[in-house]
């Protein structure tokens, strides 16, 4: 492990590295030939952070940190091999992830697109889930926005199928940890269908118990859905919600725990079986846009989020799987039942197991033309684009075109910017400021 040069070695480090050394050193007794040199992991934002509140450069502050803690290192005595050592805020080092990234690109495995973040507004920058703290940015504290941003993405998704296989194969791992790994992988066959909209228009959803589907009681979409942005545009009141919405959790937990919000958005969508069917198409703060098609039907007496959503909005609770015994549609206990059962309540299904009742739902889908069978994953492309200025700088250039009038013009891939690969595996960083404020370098 490289260790961070935050300017003063600690005991953890004496641990770490007192441990790396005496395995070092027995192998080396043994006759072995042992490679145990140092780096340290220079680049990222609190090298940033520190060297604008002491108003310097950050490249001086960070080189001037690892020359002291590599004199303290060296007081240890640890055998290390010096004449290796590396720094990844170094083009020697960053230079060969300049080339990978390239190669990836080249290959169709990089791609740039507008997606929605989690942004911190003090630090300026994009957090993952794992980083909003109720709420809150893990190291400013400030209340997290949710905002679309051009990004890089790493095409990870493309492996999605090859991972699984792979976590699955591992031996001697712990059952745990290879079922987080799957679960993080999330692997979801199911239906994919549109119902159609009381305003003329469709909204697709997509199921993984399209067995269900005769006791969905509301349609939700997410808050940054295409429909709730275009009613967001003429109404405050969802324009609110929709911020309200974007204050909350992002991570999964969060998610499955904070309290369900919805606004009807006066939209009804008519149920594929039958047209006199409408559902209520409700904005909900627990749809994320970007898994599945960022909008689902909720079926509540089978799912504990859609329950407590029904319950909260006084909507519709069917029995469709039966509990036991437990057959009649009126359904009055107090959490979700999301076991096995036979089908009920449910026309053609009924007295079918669920797996046989979601191959019949996704036949008559098929042949009716309304909807597929298709897989989604929980896992999701890669993003890059967390860095502010001290990080490797991205090899290829984005700039904005801007004609003798002032105006930006677009180009031709029909997008407002264009992109040159640079194929330079020692570009030095700068500013993303440069580029919004227009400022570019000669090109």
């Amino acid at each position: 492990m490289f260790p961070y040069p935050s300017g003063r070695i600690h005991m953890g480090h004496v641990r770490n590295y007192t441990m790396g050394d005496v395995l070092a050193r027995f192998r080396r007794m043994k006759g072995m030939e042992v490679l145990h040199p140092m780096g340290w992991d220079a680049f990222g934002m609190p090298a940033e952070n520190a060297a604008m509140e002491k108003k310097v450069h950050p490249g001086s502050w960070t080189r001037q940190n690892i020359a002291t803690m590599k004199a303290q290192l060296k007081r240890l005595g640890f055998a290390l091999d010096w004449t290796r050592e590396l720094a990844t805020c170094e083009p020697d080092y960053y230079g060969h992830e300049q080339a990978i990234f390239l190669d990836f690109f080249e290959n169709g495995l990089v791609y740039r697109k507008e997606s929605a973040v989690n942004w911190d507004p003090v630090d300026m920058t994009v957090l993952a889930n794992e980083q909003v703290i109720d709420g809150r940015g893990w190291r400013s504290g400030a209340l997290v926005e949710r905002k679309k941003l051009s990004q890089w993405f790493l095409k990870i998704t493309q492996f999605a199928d090859e991972l699984l296989s792979g976590v699955q194969g591992l031996e001697h791992w712990p059952d745990k940890v290879k079922l987080m790994q799957e679960n993080w992988i999330g692997k979801s066959e199911g239906l994919r269908f549109r119902f159609a909209l009381s305003d003329g228009g469709d909204v697709e959803v997509f199921t993984t118990r399209p067995d269900t589907i005769f006791g969905s009681s509301f349609v939700a979409i997410a808050a940054d859905h295409p429909i709730a942005q275009a009613l967001a545009a003429g109404n405050p009141q969802v324009q609110a919600f929709i911020e309200r919405c974007k204050q909350g959790g992002t991570t999964a937990a969060e998610l499955e725990t904070q309290e369900k919000l919805g606004l009807d958005t006066g939209l009804r969508a008519a149920h594929p079986f039958d047209t006199t069917w409408e559902l209520p198409v409700y904005i909900a703060n627990f749809v994320l846009m970007d898994y599945g098609t960022g909008a689902v039907f909720g079926v509540p007496a089978h799912d504990q989020r859609d329950f407590e959503f029904a319950t909260k909005y006084g909507l519709g609770i069917r029995r469709v799987v039966s509990d036991g015994d437990k057959t009649a549609p009126e359904f009055h206990d107090a959490e979700a039942y999301s076991g096995p059962g036979t089908l009920v309540n449910s026309h053609f299904l009924d007295g079918m197991d669920v797996a046989d009742a979601k191959r019949a739902v996704i036949q008559r889908a098929e042949e009716g033309g309304w909807g597929t069978g298709t897989t989604v994953w929980r896992l999701r492309d890669w993003g890059v684009s967390r860095q502010r200025y001290w990080g490797t700088p991205i090899p290829i250039i984005h700039c904005r075109i801007v004609r003798a009038g002032g105006r930006a013009a677009r180009a031709a891939s029909g997008g407002a910017a264009r992109g040159r690969v640079v194929r330079c595996p020692r570009q030095s960083a700068r500013p993303a400021s440069d580029m919004e404020a227009g400022r570019l370098p000669e090109m």
